[in-house]
């Protein structure tokens, strides 16, 4: 029996020892940006990175079926914050980019408003919601780079159906503060720049270098599955590949990227009417 698509039902901790978790492994987190030997990015107000690698955006506003937009409107100011933050650094070689190392924790005294935020398939609200949105985009452009990702973190949770989705599910990038981060680590001889930007309707992001890359690199999914379980519930499956590309050559590679297992909270069933 093919047990690989079996998913266990989520467990429902209680709120005590929710927030004592967290707590620890921030404190946790801290401990270890401070003792371990990484050398971290940082921005840097001058460089020649002018060429463009790849570049994305997401939009800001969606209808999201019982959702408070306020929660989203509020999203874009948190949004405006942490980019702030980050825009513009330069990740040289042998450097470690780390969202949360360079935004700092959101709080209100900070500005960061209450967004809309995904716990074990809930949506909630709290200060600083939102911000898996940069992690989706900055996770998105890494993988279409040669950095090394060092830490990311699935979303568990398929919780909205599609919404005129434009990259493969499960090609996301979950963050909490601090222990839930998306971090790269440069181990290429070349310096590379994130550009980060609002518009009206879009969150925009653009990862720039000083000299072209010897391959392009092309993100796809295959195996994508909705099965039923044995508790009830539905849930989705997929793998991500790489697929590298010699320029010159033409000589291919490809990497087994990821494989996605998550809960969905909405029936995948639509009825005929």
């Amino acid at each position: 029996m093919n047990t690989r698509h079996n998913v266990e039902k989520p467990l429902h901790r209680n709120a005590l020892r929710k927030f004592l978790g967290k707590e620890y492994f921030i404190f946790k987190r801290k401990l270890a940006w401070y003792s371990n030997s990484a050398i971290y990015a940082k921005v840097r107000s001058t460089s020649d990175h002018n060429i463009s690698i790849i570049s994305h955006k997401s939009l800001l506003l969606r209808p999201l079926k019982d959702v408070d937009m306020a929660l989203q409107h509020n999203k874009v100011t948190n949004l405006k914050i942490a980019i702030k933050n980050i825009t513009g650094v330069i990740i040289k070689p042998g450097e470690v980019f780390s969202i949360w190392k360079m935004v700092g924790r959101p709080t209100k005294s900070k500005g960061y408003l209450e967004g809309l935020i995904l716990h074990n398939g809930q949506i909630l609200k709290g200060t600083g919601g939102g911000l898996c949105q940069l992690g989706n985009l900055l996770y998105w452009m890494f993988l279409h780079s040669p950095l090394t990702i060092r830490e990311r973190w699935r979303h568990g949770y398929d919780v909205f159906p599609d919404i005129s989705r434009t990259i493969p599910f499960a090609c996301g990038a979950t963050l909490s503060y601090n222990y839930v981060d998306l971090q790269v680590k440069n181990d290429t001889n070349q310096p590379f720049k994130i550009n980060l930007w609002l518009d009206d309707d879009y969150l925009n992001g653009e990862l720039l270098s000083s000299q072209e890359l010897e391959n392009t690199y092309e993100i796809y999914e295959t195996d994508h599955l909705i099965k039923q379980q044995w508790w009830g519930g539905y849930t989705r499956h997929n793998r991500i590949w790489k697929k590298i590309t010699h320029k010159e050559t033409k000589a291919e590679t490809v990497e087994l990227v990821s494989e996605n297992h998550a809960i969905m909270m909405y029936n995948p069933l639509i009825e005929n009417n």
